[in-house]
């Protein structure tokens, strides 16, 4: 069975992580999501809503996964491999991508609410950013590229050394996010799950109208610096499972994941 939810909607398609508890990226979902992305646009979808579950978009990389995988450096590999393949699908889209980031978004998951066009998050007290640095992990220059790219380089600089995260309004602020929806409480009889999905899709709208070839080729050269910023130079994965495999490095994510199931 898939990790990833298939729902269309006219010309957009909505591909909807699916792997509770909180969508945590192992290879299985990655794999699952470059094909479900791969459909969609032989299926002729004009746009792509990525959406997670309620309180929850993805909490980035399965690290317990990771951690169980030891020493077998080729394992580790294929499973950033898996990670990094779908950011650049992504940022290569030939249709406009839009997260609609349902809940928190640490880490992995805020990487690929970069590589899209569009980040519209549910109001309140969700959290957004790359925190590596405060597991021993150095965000490679690809990654931080993309942060400077939408924070700008001094707030992206002072975020990606503190491995700082923030909540919805102050992403909203510092551009982070582009726009905020108001879902009303999770657990409350107002809420509504499809809010910031459905808005999404209408933003999406606003770009399907445009004069077609116009709107394409001018999204292509906007976006030429996200596709740059993860070509696999940039991204130096094996200098980066080298630093995953320190002995620090490694302590610090066993900590990380004991105080996760406390």
């Amino acid at each position: 069975m898939s990790h990833v939810e298939t729902i269309r909607h006219g010309d957009i398609v909505e591909l909807k992580l699916a792997r509770p508890p909180v969508n945590a990226l192992d290879p299985a979902l990655c794999r699952d999501l470059r094909h479900a992305l791969e459909a969609a646009l032989v299926g002729d979808a004009r746009g792509i809503v990525l959406s997670g579950a309620p309180k929850i978009f993805s909490a980035g990389l399965d690290v317990p996964y990771l951690l169980g995988l030891g020493d077998d450096r080729e394992a580790l590999t294929a499973a950033w491999q898996a990670f990094f393949g779908v950011a650049r699908a992504l940022a290569a889209c030939p249709v406009p991508v839009v997260a609609a980031l349902t809940g928190h978004a640490p880490a992995g998951g805020c990487v690929y609410a970069l590589c899209c066009d569009y980040r519209i998050m549910a109001a309140g007290d969700f959290r957004i950013g790359l925190n590596e640095t405060q597991v021993g992990l150095v965000a490679p220059e690809g990654i931080q590229r993309l942060m400077r790219r939408v924070v700008g380089p001094h707030r992206a600089e002072r975020m990606l050394v503190a491995g700082e995260m923030v909540d919805a309004a102050r992403a909203l602020q510092i551009g982070l996010v582009d726009e905020l929806v108001d879902a009303g409480a999770v657990d409350g009889p107002t809420h509504d799950p499809d809010a910031v999905s459905r808005r999404a899709r209408e933003w999406l709208q606003t770009l399907l109208v445009l004069p077609p070839e116009a709107m394409r080729h001018t999204r292509q050269i906007a976006r030429a610096a996200v596709i740059e910023a993860l070509q696999p130079e940039h991204i130096d994965l094996e200098r980066f499972v080298n630093a995953w495999m320190e002995p620090g490095t490694q302590a610090a994510l066993h900590a990380l994941v004991a105080r996760l199931k406390k």
